[in-house]
């Protein structure tokens, strides 16, 4: 017998909730609404008002005054992989919900099942639950990437939400692993496993259970065609750390990064190497961006960026050649498109270069892709190196914003980033002078150049 309810109809990109299908959300999406069922509020554990109620008339939820609010110290707990402690900032916190989302084949289930193993090779009880693989095919991962299988690491292969829930209390694990979010149910639910109203509940019981227990829980969610994690927005802002895997496929290295982390920063990244044996740290990772790079070649200028507690430096590529027929082509792999167009316009404008009848091409190598406008000095000069056919007589680092009248901005954590190119056999950085008044002319071998426009970097690159 069905059970009784009302039907809604919810919005897969944003959660919205509407009584009536609509053709477009308030979202901007179009036919993104999917009729689901939601139970009276009697059954529906997702409805807690009457429980708030209760728990206010009875005195349990008075307000406390800030100051006497005790911190807390939390407790980490060591994963055993040291990239990962650090996106992490620092190990798991215990009672944590953490979200780790990436492209299918991109190593999500490999760095799971090690930490699994790691945690589990210390002594504590992990519980893998996965709902799109089998024992047998998680025994054979855990062959080859783990150099062994303790005895307290534990795995189900189970879809249903309130069987894990049992298990749990059976087993009372650690460390809980779900694989994936998007294929738990809640047999409290008629809507089918992935739909919006499932991944909201599941994500609600199981932050309960997190939090209840003192547990610290590993979800694996799925992303969209855009990368964009699917389902629900509610669940990223429930969660406590979302984490987010890229890479490229045909290529070794992956970047671990943090989007949200309520125990420590966001800008923290961990990079890994695969290979056949499972996921490998890359603990130098700039010298991994720049292993091509010892001989200096046209259109190549390596760049900088400051990720959470180290200097990131990286190599930026540029090819630009005639344009054959039609509208000269801007492509670039890494790069804001449209950032790239304006450092363009200001290279024809200010400097004088013919650019409207050339294709430009710009690459960031490694496949990493640098935030913010730090960048730009690299990218012009990478640029000009290819058009001018012009290769710098030393190793050159350039960090720098450059503005639409062709000055350089000030960025930061430039004097870390000096030290780490001193430390990497950099014979020269071109930085905007308001860094280099700070930082000097000289650090280690390393000479700094301060200049004040694109027209002076130009010139500091070629001398």
């Amino acid at each position: 017998m069905a059970k009784k309810g009302k039907t809604i109809f919810v919005c897969q990109e944003c959660g919205y909730e509407s009584p009536q299908w609509m053709g477009q959300c308030i979202c901007g999406a179009w036919n993104s609404f999917v009729e689901e069922r939601i139970l009276p509020p009697d059954t529906n554990p997702l409805s807690r008002g009457s429980a708030v109620t209760g728990a206010a008339r009875h005195g349990c939820g008075r307000p406390e005054p800030l100051k006497k609010v005790g911190t807390a110290d939390y407790d980490r707990i060591d994963t055993g992989i040291g990239e990962l402690n650090r996106v992490l900032g620092g190990g798991m916190v215990r009672g944590s919900l953490v979200l780790i989302s990436g492209e299918p084949g991109i190593g999500k289930s490999t760095i799971i099942i090690q930490t699994a193993a790691n945690i589990a090779a210390a002594g504590r009880t992990v519980l893998y639950v996965s709902g799109e693989e089998s024992e047998e095919q998680i025994k054979l991962r855990a062959d080859r990437v783990c150099s062994s299988i303790p005895e307290s690491l534990y795995v189900l292969s189970e879809t249903n939400l309130e069987n894990v829930e049992a298990a749990c209390e059976n087993l009372k694990p650690a460390f809980l692993i779900i694989d994936s979010i998007q294929t738990l149910y809640s047999s409290q639910l008629d809507s089918a496993p992935g739909s919006v109203s499932q991944v909201r509940m599941c994500g609600n019981i199981l932050m309960k259970l997190a939090k209840t227990g003192d547990i610290p829980v590993f979800i694996v969610a799925h992303v969209t065609k855009s990368g964009d994690l699917a389902g629900p927005k509610t669940v990223e802002h429930l969660v406590d750390c979302v984490l987010n895997f890229t890479g490229e496929r045909d290529q070794e290295l992956r970047v671990l990064r943090s989007y949200k982390n309520r125990f420590g920063t966001t800008s923290e990244i961990g990079a890994f190497r695969m290979e056949s044996e499972g996921l490998k740290e890359v603990r130098d990772i700039s010298a991994t961006f720049l292993e091509r790079n010892e001989e200096m070649s046209e259109g190549s200028v390596t760049a900088a960026i400051y990720e959470g507690s180290r200097p990131v430096m990286f190599e930026i590529q540029a090819l630009v050649s005639p344009a054959n027929v039609g509208f000269a082509r801007r492509t670039s792999v890494g790069i804001d498109n449209q950032r790239l167009s304006m450092i363009l316009a200001v290279m024809e404008k200010l400097v004088g270069l013919q650019l409207i009848n050339q294709d430009v091409y710009v690459n960031v190598v490694g496949g990493i892709r640098p935030d913010g406008t730090g960048t730009d000095l690299a990218v012009a000069l990478a640029v000009y190196s290819s058009y001018k056919r012009a290769v710098p007589k030393k190793r050159t680092l350039a960090v720098g914003e450059v503005g639409l009248t062709g000055e350089l901005r000030a960025v930061q954590n430039t004097d870390k980033i000096v030290k780490e190119a001193a430390r990497l056999g950099y014979e020269q950085v071109i930085m905007p002078v308001r860094n280099a008044e700070k930082i000097g002319i000289q650090v280690g071998r390393c000479r700094v150049l301060g200049v004040k426009n694109i027209q002076e970097a130009f010139a500091a690159f070629t001398s």
